[in-house]
């Protein structure tokens, strides 16, 4: 193709810029976030931050007393997506928690899950395992989807691109550097555990991804822990290793999850006639 010296082919001039455009993608948009009330209800209040987020009036009181939970008051992504799923949402599930799934489940779409679930429930005795796994049994009947795939920026671009919050399940220890928690056996307060290096165990934690630079390989993090090791405010940009490593140590937790809760079309005209009566 002939050019004037000095000047590129607009087709490779195209290349560089979209290239150019890559190397310094940035994905950013509002996200506020409440204070989580207590030590353990993280979870519930990342929830009613997304319900927030697509306009859907509820209170975080009604989130936290409707919510799934361990008698310890710790909840799971699941317990929250069937939150989501009863009042009308899409729910999806990407999992990493070899404790409750076989990577062999998800190498075609013709798998039962739920079989696979209630025949593993016969096999293993686990109280946390069998809380899990009822609740992961009943988000495939509410109309729930899960997935395993690999963890990656790509993964994450997929939905911050287009301006929908992931909420994830996570290692807070890792994801601060902080000690283990040790649970008391009275609360103080809303203070319900302590750090304890020695006589602790690894803590899962809930915030919602809401950014990232592709530049700075930075993730925007909205965390509802107050006060927060990372920021003065809920929000920050933390390497993106970091998170996905954390994601990754969430296993340990039963944790290890990213769950995507988007209107369906069905909840967004009955948003739209509520905001219609304001």
């Amino acid at each position: 193709m002939f050019t004037e010296p000095g000047i590129l082919p607009f087709v490779r001039v195209s290349r560089f810029a979209h290239r150019l455009f890559r190397r310094y993608e940035v994905h950013e948009f509002a996200f506020p976030i409440s204070a989580q009330p207590t030590d353990s209800t993280c979870g519930p209040t990342c929830l009613h931050s997304v319900y927030e987020y697509f306009d859907d009036q509820i209170s975080l009181e009604t989130v936290i007393s409707e919510t799934g939970r361990f008698e310890d008051g710790g909840t799971l992504a699941v317990f929250l997506a069937c939150h989501a799923l009863k009042r009308g949402y899409k729910a999806k599930i990407y999992t990493y928690n070899l404790q409750v799934f076989d990577p062999t489940w998800f190498l075609n779409h013709q798998i039962d899950l739920s079989e696979k679930l209630e025949s593993q429930l016969e096999a293993k005795t686990s109280p946390k395992l069998h809380a899990a796994s009822h609740a992961y049994i009943e988000f495939l009947r509410l109309g729930g989807i899960l997935r395993m795939e690999v963890l990656n920026i790509n993964l994450i671009r997929r939905y911050l691109k287009r301006r929908i919050p992931i909420l994830t399940g996570l290692s807070a220890t890792f994801l601060f550097g902080e000690s283990r928690e040790r649970c008391l056996e009275v609360p103080d307060g809303n203070v319900s555990v302590v750090a304890d290096d020695i006589g602790g165990y690894p803590a899962g934690h809930f915030v919602v991804l809401c950014g990232y630079d592709k530049s700075r390989q930075t993730v925007l993090v909205a965390d509802p822990l107050d006060p927060n090791p990372f920021a003065k405010d809920h929000q920050y940009a933390v390497d993106i290793d970091r998170v996905f490593s954390a994601i990754m140590l969430g296993v340990v937790t039963y944790d290890s999850n990213l769950l995507v809760i988007q209107p369906s079309d069905t909840k967004c005209e009955t948003m739209d006639a509520h905001a219609d009566r304001q």
